[in-house]
């Protein structure tokens, strides 16, 4: 049973000193934090939008436009991880496969570029 309880030692350890840090990091915030916000501040913010106005106005699609192109690149950008550390192991199909990858995600990028689709104005 010793054996057991010394093999979670170090969880419990890293638990404590994570929930230690939250609740030191919580009181902080709520000692040191400033009690005079500006009305800017302290308004919702979303998509450019104010937050009060009718809920049927039409959103402008360039918003849509800029929020799918960043999930979609951040979602490709997430195979390289994977990649990375497998990388000793793959060998040159695994290499080449990837360059290929990463090139037809430079022409899409690029092409968005060119359509201005990252254009915000």
């Amino acid at each position: 049973m010793d054996d057991l309880l010394r093999d979670y030692l170090p969880i419990l350890i890293f638990l404590g000193l994570a929930v230690g840090l939250g609740l030191v990091l919580i009181l902080a915030a709520a000692i040191i934090a400033v009690r005079n916000p500006d009305p800017e501040k302290v308004s919702a913010y979303e998509c450019g939008f104010n937050a009060f106005d009718d809920a049927r106005m039409k959103f402008d699609v360039r918003f849509y436009l800029v929020s799918i192109l960043f999930i979609i690149f951040d979602l490709e950008i997430a195979f390289l991880f994977p990649w990375a550390v497998a990388f000793g192991d793959i060998g040159l199909v695994g290499f080449w496969s990837m360059m290929v990858f990463l090139a037809v995600l430079t022409i899409g990028f690029a092409y968005e570029w060119k359509k201005g689709a990252l254009e915000w104005e």
